[in-house]
């Protein structure tokens, strides 16, 4: 197969109609309600008690099935949830309507606080890369360590196929794009995002293609999809133009966690000469570069995302072990920005996104 070539399915009028989200086997579901939001956590129980938790959140347009290959290749290694954004996969929106990064960020906040788990080994792809990095810069007591798969993190010079998706951003785009678009099959939206998020779109198996083309139909029919996906844009535009302490750069350096970044070679979205800027950014960080990888590593070459994470692991060992305890006694002592940031209601400006 052809890496332009996707498995054939039928058309939409003959796919059964979904209702629900699709929860693969050894996985469950569970809405858990937080102040101002709900949100959707998939799990899947460790192949043995007593691992160390771990925390994982997807990108702009994704949902916690983004993870299901790396979590079953973790089961061993750590206890797996992963959460949908709010506006996201099963979660609905926030009350506010706030789809900063700053407020996505303090979901992933207070999801923790709530449920008790940190500090966990935290995994962020794309818009949760962004996401995760903040979080890891303001509230390191919850972080053990942090695994980043082509975060987007800001750029001088967007590469030109990342355009539309910034073009999201842009009030009343999203509204003119879905009357553009309102003719398209989810056939051919699902094949538009794969060859753009994919570097072969050929790896997609028939399976994996169907359960997608299923998931963007029930997408589709959420009256606020689109408006997640817009303000979600706009919110990753406004987190590019900060500076100072409040720049992802900036909170990037602050970041102490042992860090592991995963970059493709044929990334559409995120820059490959990103890769070294972001090794030198963070203080310790590990970097794998997979050349022929698209935007979402841990979907096309899960087994190497998990090898490397285990090897973070090992490196890390009681090193990161010890760190958590220090950023644990730091917070406890008052981490005024980190906490501040985190509990006010808001404006973006509250942790800077």
């Amino acid at each position: 197969m052809s890496s332009t070539e996707l498995p054939f399915v039928p058309p939409a009028n003959v796919l059964p109609k979904v209702g629900t989200v699709r929860v693969a086997e050894g996985e469950r579901l569970r809405s858990v309600e937080l102040p101002g939001v709900t949100l959707t956590v998939r799990s899947r129980p460790p192949a043995r008690e007593g691992l160390p938790p771990a925390l994982y959140v997807h990108g702009l347009g994704g949902s916690s099935q983004n993870w299901s290959a790396l979590m079953a290749l973790l089961d061993d290694s750590v206890d797996s949830e992963a959460l949908d954004l709010p506006g996201f996969g099963d979660s609905p929106p926030p009350d506010d309507g706030n789809y900063s990064v700053t407020g996505h960020a303090r979901a992933v906040i207070r999801y923790l606080d709530a449920s008790g788990r940190g500090p966990v080994h935290l995994f962020g792809n794309s818009l949760g890369g962004a996401i995760t990095t903040r979080v890891a810069a303001v509230r390191p007591d919850l972080v053990r360590t942090l695994t980043l798969v082509s975060p987007a993190l800001p750029e001088i010079r967007v590469q030109r196929s990342a355009v539309p998706t910034g073009l999201l951003a842009v009030p009343g785009v999203a509204l003119l794009f879905t009357r553009l678009t309102r003719d398209w099959t989810a056939e051919q939206r699902v094949r538009g995002v794969m060859a753009l998020s994919y570097g072969d779109p050929g790896r997609v198996t028939p399976e994996g293609f169907r359960n997608a083309v299923q998931e963007m139909e029930r997408r589709l029919r959420l009256p606020y999809f689109w408006d997640a996906m817009a303000r979600s844009a706009r919110g990753i535009v406004n987190a590019y133009t900060l500076g100072g302490q409040q720049g992802l750069w900036r909170q990037a350096e602050r970041v102490l966690a042992p860090t592991l970044l995963v970059y493709g070679g044929r990334d559409q979205f995120v820059g490959f000469r990103m890769a070294q800027k972001a090794a030198r950014a963070f203080r310790d960080s590990r970097l794998v570069t997979l050349p022929d990888a698209g935007h979402v590593a841990m979907m096309e070459y899960p087994e190497t995302v998990a090898l490397a994470f285990r090897e973070l692991l090992e490196e890390a060992g009681e090193l990161g072990a010890q760190r958590a305890r220090r950023a644990g006694r730091a917070a406890a002592g008052g981490d005024a920005v980190g906490r501040e940031g985190t509990d006010r209601e808001g404006t973006d400006e509250s942790m800077g996104g």
